[in-house]
C-alpha cells in the first residue's frame, strides 16, 4: 500500500472514531425536566432564546429529557444525559435538580423553577430558585375568609411540593393556624385526597406538585362550588381558578438560568454564581371566583396585589 493509501485509511479510521453526537464546538447541554408542565416548558424557551443570543444554540447540542415525574424516571433520564458528557446540566423544578446533583457524575447543575433549600448550595450548583414566602398565602386566605384549619394538598415524592409544605407548617404555627395534610402521591389519590380537604378545612392551598397540577382545573372547580378560597404558588393559579395565587415568572428563571449556562461554558464555576433570588413574585387574585364563593376581598389584600383578574 503507497503512502496516499496509507493516509486515506488513517483519515477514515480517525473519523470513525469521532463521536458522531457531538457538535463542532465540544458543548453538550443538558436538560432535565421535573414533568411536561407549561411553566417548565416556558422557563426553557427563554433559557434557548438567551443562549441562541449568544450563538450557543447553533453551535453546541442541546439535549432534553421530560420523564415522568417519579424517582426511577428523573433518575433513568439524568443517566441518559451523563452518557452524552453533557458540559453542564439545566434542571428545571426542585425534583430535576435533586436528581442532577445525584446523577450527574460532577458536571455542573443550573437551576431553574427550583423550589431550593435555604443556606449554601452544593459546589456543582448555581440557578435561581422559585421560593416564595408561603407564608403570605396563609395570610391572605385568612384576611379574606378567617378559618381555623387550611388544607394542603402536597406530593411527598416531589422534593419541592414537600419543601413548600415544610414552610407552611412553620407559619402555620405562628400565626396560629391547624393545617390538615394530604399527600397525593398518585393521580388516583388526588380527587378523594381535595374533596376530603374541601369537605373539612375552611380553606385549600395546592402546592406545586406535578401529580396535582394535571388535576388543577377540577380541583379549583370543586373549591369553588362548596365556597372554599383557594390558594397556590403555582404560574398562572388565579387564571386556573384559583382565588390566590403568588406566582414566580418562568421567563424570568429562563433567562436567569440561561445567563449562568453561558458563563459556565465561558469558564466561571458554579460557586462564583450562586443562588439567585426571583425578582418578581405576584400576588394574582381572581374576582370572579372571589364572586362565585361569596366572599368580599379586603381592601388591604387588594392593595397587596400586583396583578387583579376581573
Amino acid at each position: 500500500m503507497n503512502r496516499s493509501l496509507r493516509a486515506i485509511a488513517l483519515l477514515g479510521l480517525l473519523l470513525l472514531l469521532l463521536p458522531a453526537s457531538t457538535p463542532a464546538s465540544g458543548r453538550v447541554i443538558g436538560a432535565l425536566l421535573s414533568s411536561d408542565q407549561p411553566r417548565y416548558r416556558e422557563a426553557h424557551r427563554q433559557m434557548l432564546k438567551v443562549l441562541s443570543g449568544r450563538g450557543y444554540t447553533a453551535t453546541s447540542e442541546i439535549i432534553v429529557q421530560t420523564p415522568n415525574p417519579d424517582h426511577q424516571s428523573w433518575a433513568n433520564a439524568m443517566r441518559k444525559l451523563t452518557a452524552y458528557r453533557a458540559d453542564l446540566i439545566v434542571a428545571y423544578g426542585a425534583s430535576a435538580v435533586a436528581t442532577a446533583l445525584k446523577e450527574g457524575d460532577g458536571a455542573p447543575v443550573v437551576a431553574c423553577d427550583a423550589v431550593l433549600p435555604e443556606g449554601a448550595p452544593a459546589s456543582t450548583l448555581c440557578g435561581i430558585t422559585a421560593r416564595v414566602p408561603m407564608i403570605t398565602l396563609l395570610r391572605v386566605l385568612q384576611e379574606i375568609k378567617p378559618a381555623q384549619q387550611i388544607g394542603v394538598l402536597y406530593n411527598s415524592r416531589e422534593v419541592g411540593s414537600l419543601r413548600q409544605l415544610e414552610e407552611l407548617r412553620r407559619a402555620a404555627r405562628k400565626l396560629p393556624i391547624t393545617l390538615i395534610e394530604a399527600n397525593t402521591g398518585t393521580p388516583g389519590a388526588v380527587e378523594a385526597a381535595a374533596n376530603s380537604l374541601i369537605g373539612q378545612a375552611g380553606g385549600l392551598i395546592v402546592t406545586e406538585s406535578s401529580v396535582v397540577c394535571r388535576q388543577f382545573e377540577q380541583i379549583a372547580a370543586r373549591a369553588r362550588k362548596a365556597g372554599v378560597p383557594m390558594a397556590t404558588p403555582l404560574p398562572d393559579g388565579a387564571e386556573r381558578g384559583a382565588l390566590v395565587s403568588l406566582e414566580i415568572s418562568p421567563a424570568e428563571q429562563g433567562e436567569v438560568a440561561g445567563q449562568m449556562a453561558i458563563r459556565l461554558l465561558e469558564g466561571a464555576r458554579p460557586e462564583q454564581l450562586g443562588i439567585a433570588s426571583p425578582r418578581k413574585i405576584e400576588l394574582v387574585l381572581n374576582l370572579k371566583v372571589a364572586r362565585d364563593i361569596e366572599v368580599v376581598i379586603p381592601f388591604q389584600v387588594l392593595g397587596m396585589a400586583t396583578r387583579i383578574l376581573k
